[in-house]
């Protein structure tokens, strides 16, 4: 194999079945992916702890979580930090949040990092926004505003799956810069649709 070969990435499309899972959060608490409870589980990938582009959407998320929840949704957030990073940073997060810092479920389901993560315009219309709730944050919870070197880098781009817990992926999306992920209210509309956005 050339040098220059890059390793194949398989993503996730919809009605591909999702293999079932146990994952540990940062509380230590076991999460079954499906959930064995019947939900749809919308499984993001998100960037670093501390990320304020991602902090900035999983705000939305949590202010409209009741929405969610009503809809037969589950939250399950990853990000490719550790459990330590993750705690400092995103332990208030309303929902399950995962660190995987070795990115085993990043490669595992094709969730991919690139420069084009924060050169795209879309990314910058997010960051005042998100620069100053991490400004805020930091203020309030006396600590830095960003880790001072993430682990992983900073270049990652967020995905969104939703499962159904018969483990059928009902719709998928792989950003293509920082902020490009479903809305609260596409989430909402593809979750009661059953289609793909």
């Amino acid at each position: 194999m050339s040098r220059k070969a890059k390793a194949t990435v398989t993503r996730v499309k919809v009605a591909d079945e999702f293999p079932r899972l146990n994952v540990t959060g940062i509380a230590e608490e076991t999460i079954a992916i499906p959930d064995p409870g019947g939900a749809l589980t919308h499984l993001q990938f998100r960037r670093f702890a501390g990320c304020p582009i991602c902090n900035l959407h999983l705000h939305s998320i949590s202010s409209r979580l009741s929405e969610i929840t009503a809809a037969g949704i589950r939250e399950v957030v990853v990000f490719h930090s550790t459990p330590t990073e993750l705690r400092k940073y995103e332990a208030d997060l309303p929902f399950t949040v995962i660190g995987d810092p070795d990115k085993v479920l990043y490669r595992r389901f094709g969730v991919e990092a690139s420069p084009k993560a924060i050169l795209k315009p879309g990314a910058w219309r997010a960051l005042p926004a998100g620069w100053g709730r991490a400004i805020r944050a930091a203020v309030t919870k006396r600590r830095a505003v960003l880790p001072a070197k993430p682990t992983n880098g900073n270049l990652g781009l967020p995905a969104d799956m939703l499962i159904s817990a018969d483990g059928c992926v009902t719709a998928v999306k792989y950003g293509k810069h920082a902020y490009d992920q479903w809305s609260v209210d596409e989430l909402l509309a593809i979750a009661s649709s059953g289609r793909s956005m």
